[in-house]
């Protein structure tokens, strides 16, 4: 379980891999959806490693993000296994509120127009509305780390992984940060986390290997 964590403030200065890479992971499926319509995140055309979709209708939110994650942890193809996170990122996005949706839509098209003190209202907001919405505080945190407001951003993606410990795109965040504040020992066990839920991710293993070379060598 990764635990809670408090930062001084410190010039910290990230890698452009590490701050790229955790943009990528949450934003990626995100803005690709700005289009879609409120309350129907989740019924967007299936990748390939769909996984039943017309049953979704007869179960519930947490039932499809259980199958889904054990199906991402079983996968072997990268490939397929991106469909499938793709999938979850469609479940977390979609909130059950049409007001809610409209305002993590609005907050997305903020962000890519560069106006964050309006995406901040839009997900302060919708936090302020539905406190157990995930993704209201996973955006946020992200929004938070784009602003170098890296203490913001540690206590929103806390907030995420007690709503959800499974949220891989905080837990690339949480290692990004830890890394690049000298927490090499803890960025470790944030990507170890991280790949026990998605084991095929590319970058992440790449991390994990990097990281783990760095501290050997600093052991001999």
């Amino acid at each position: 379980m990764i635990e809670k964590y408090r930062f001084d403030v410190a010039p910290w200065r990230f890698t452009i891999t590490a701050m790229r890479f955790f943009m990528l992971i949450v934003f990626g499926l995100s803005l690709s959806l700005l289009g879609a319509t409120p309350g129907t995140a989740h019924a967007q055309p299936a990748d390939k490693a769909s996984l039943d979709p017309a049953s979704s209708a007869f179960t519930t939110q947490a039932q499809r993000l259980d199958k889904l994650f054990t199906a991402l942890k079983r996968e072997g193809n990268p490939d397929a296994a991106k469909g499938i996170a793709n999938q979850i990122r469609r479940e977390w996005q979609d909130s059950g509120s049409a007001s809610i949706n409209l305002l993590i839509q609005w907050a997305d098209k903020a962000i890519s127009e560069e106006k964050n003190v309006a995406a901040l209202d839009f997900l302060d907001e919708a936090i302020r509305l539905k406190p157990d919405y995930v993704e209201g505080w996973n955006r946020r945190a992200t929004l938070h780390f784009k602003m170098n407001n890296y203490r913001k951003s540690m206590s929103d993606i806390n907030q995420v992984l007690r709503i959800e410990p499974r949220h891989f795109g905080a837990l690339a965040g949480m290692a990004a940060i830890m890394s690049q504040t000298g927490r090499d020992e803890m960025a470790l066990k944030a990507w170890e986390k991280f790949l026990d839920i998605y084991p095929t991710e590319r970058q992440a293993q790449k991390e994990l290997g990097d990281l783990a070379e760095k501290l050997t060598g600093q052991r001999t």
